[in-house]
């Protein structure tokens, strides 16, 4: 398998990150042929990423039923979200556009209307930033 691999950011410092599983596999496609997670790497690879965005590929998201798949991060004080069922031939350009919007922000919430249809409707998980204020469960 391919190690792990990153891409630079189109500013020194990248405030978000998409990770990509390179080893997602969707039913149906041939096991001998290029992984759909690697040409879903190659493709945002050679894309011109949105200001602040670096994209790095991963061996595995555990998200195998759902790939290809996808993590949005951007730090300590933005939600992060897991994307799947992603196809490298037809969502390139709206994981861009939805990269650009979600680095627009400062808590990572972009409104709904306002994401593209694929992190609408593909969305496997929604992650709170790690300074969100958790909820005292004790009385």
């Amino acid at each position: 398998m391919a190690e792990d691999m990153a891409l630079p950011a189109t500013e020194d410092t990248a405030e978000v990150t998409l990770t990509i599983c390179t080893t997602c596999k969707r039913d149906g496609v041939d096991p001998e042929a290029t992984r759909p997670g690697a040409l879903l790497m190659a493709a945002l690879s050679d894309a011109s990423l949105p200001a602040g965005v670096t994209v790095r590929g991963v061996e595995c998201l555990s998200a195998c039923k759902r790939g290809c798949a996808m993590v949005l991060t951007g730090g300590d004080t933005r939600w992060s979200y897991i994307y799947g069922d992603l196809a490298p031939e037809t969502h390139v350009d709206d994981i861009l556009a939805g990269a650009a919007a979600y680095a627009a922000t400062t808590d990572g919430l972009v409104p709904w209307r306002e994401r593209p249809q694929v992190f609408r409707k593909q969305s496997i998980a929604r992650i709170p930033p790690i300074t969100f204020p958790c909820k005292d469960e004790t009385p």
